[in-house]
């Protein structure tokens, strides 16, 4: 690979991805946004507008602090930081609550799995990048798996996707951008993608079991909750 690729998978990568990920975002809210909290036949209830807005405001930011790093502005960077750390720890609860609350009056809860897995993949991934901010090899490559993470209900609304399955597949090919990038600078994996994306597709597959399968325990759970 030329070096001229590699510098600028090097210093431009993770805002190219806060980009990408934004346009995922836009393109897969855009088919279902307007029915659901623009134009409602309903209005639903004020929790679904709170979720939207702090989501939004979680996608922003990423970009916002994608290009902060890339220009090497720390100051502003670390900043703004503190506010994500805020914004952060509050997504997984209100995606959490968000979940039981659409789930109201459904006569099959089971796909509350998937929204656990994504909202527990977003904290852990999270917390372990707030834990290592000092360490930016560690710390970027978390923050971009975390919002990795939250993509899934994006990519679901996309025409040529169909379902859940297909979502996290998605998800997946996004985080391992991050680690094909790592081979084409560096020559290898880093550490965080060797862990990352196991454990990502099997948190996967255990909540495309409960979600598909319904075993018994599941849903004696989910009978408990709602």
């Amino acid at each position: 690979m030329s070096r001229v690729v590699q510098r600028s998978l090097d210093q431009f990568f993770y805002f190219g991805m806060a980009l990408l990920l934004a346009t995922i975002v836009v393109y897969g809210f855009s088919h279902t946004i307007g029915d659901s909290l623009i134009h409602p036949e309903v209005p639903p209830p004020a929790i679904f507008y709170f979720h939207a807005a702090v989501f939004s405001s979680w996608v922003v930011l990423f970009m916002v602090q994608s290009a902060l790093a890339r220009s090497r502005n720390v100051a502003l960077h670390r900043r703004l930081g503190w506010f994500g750390v805020a914004l952060g720890g509050v997504i997984p609860l209100l995606g959490l609550a968000t979940a039981v609350t659409s789930q109201q009056g459904v006569e099959n809860h089971v796909f509350f799995a998937v929204s656990v897995n994504d909202m527990l993949l977003f904290a852990t991934a999270f917390w372990l990048a707030v834990y290592w901010r000092r360490q930016p090899e560690f710390h970027r490559r978390l923050m971009l798996v975390a919002t990795c993470g939250l993509m899934g209900a994006a990519l679901a609304r996309f025409p040529i996707i169909p379902g859940i399955p297909w979502a996290y597949a998605g998800v997946d090919l996004l985080i391992l951008l991050g680690a094909l990038r790592d081979l084409a600078v560096s020559g290898r994996m880093h550490v965080v993608y060797r862990y990352a994306l196991p454990c990502v597709i099997a948190g996967q597959v255990f909540a495309l079991y409960l979600y598909l399968g319904a075993p018994q325990a599941w849903v004696a759970i989910l009978h408990f909750i709602f």
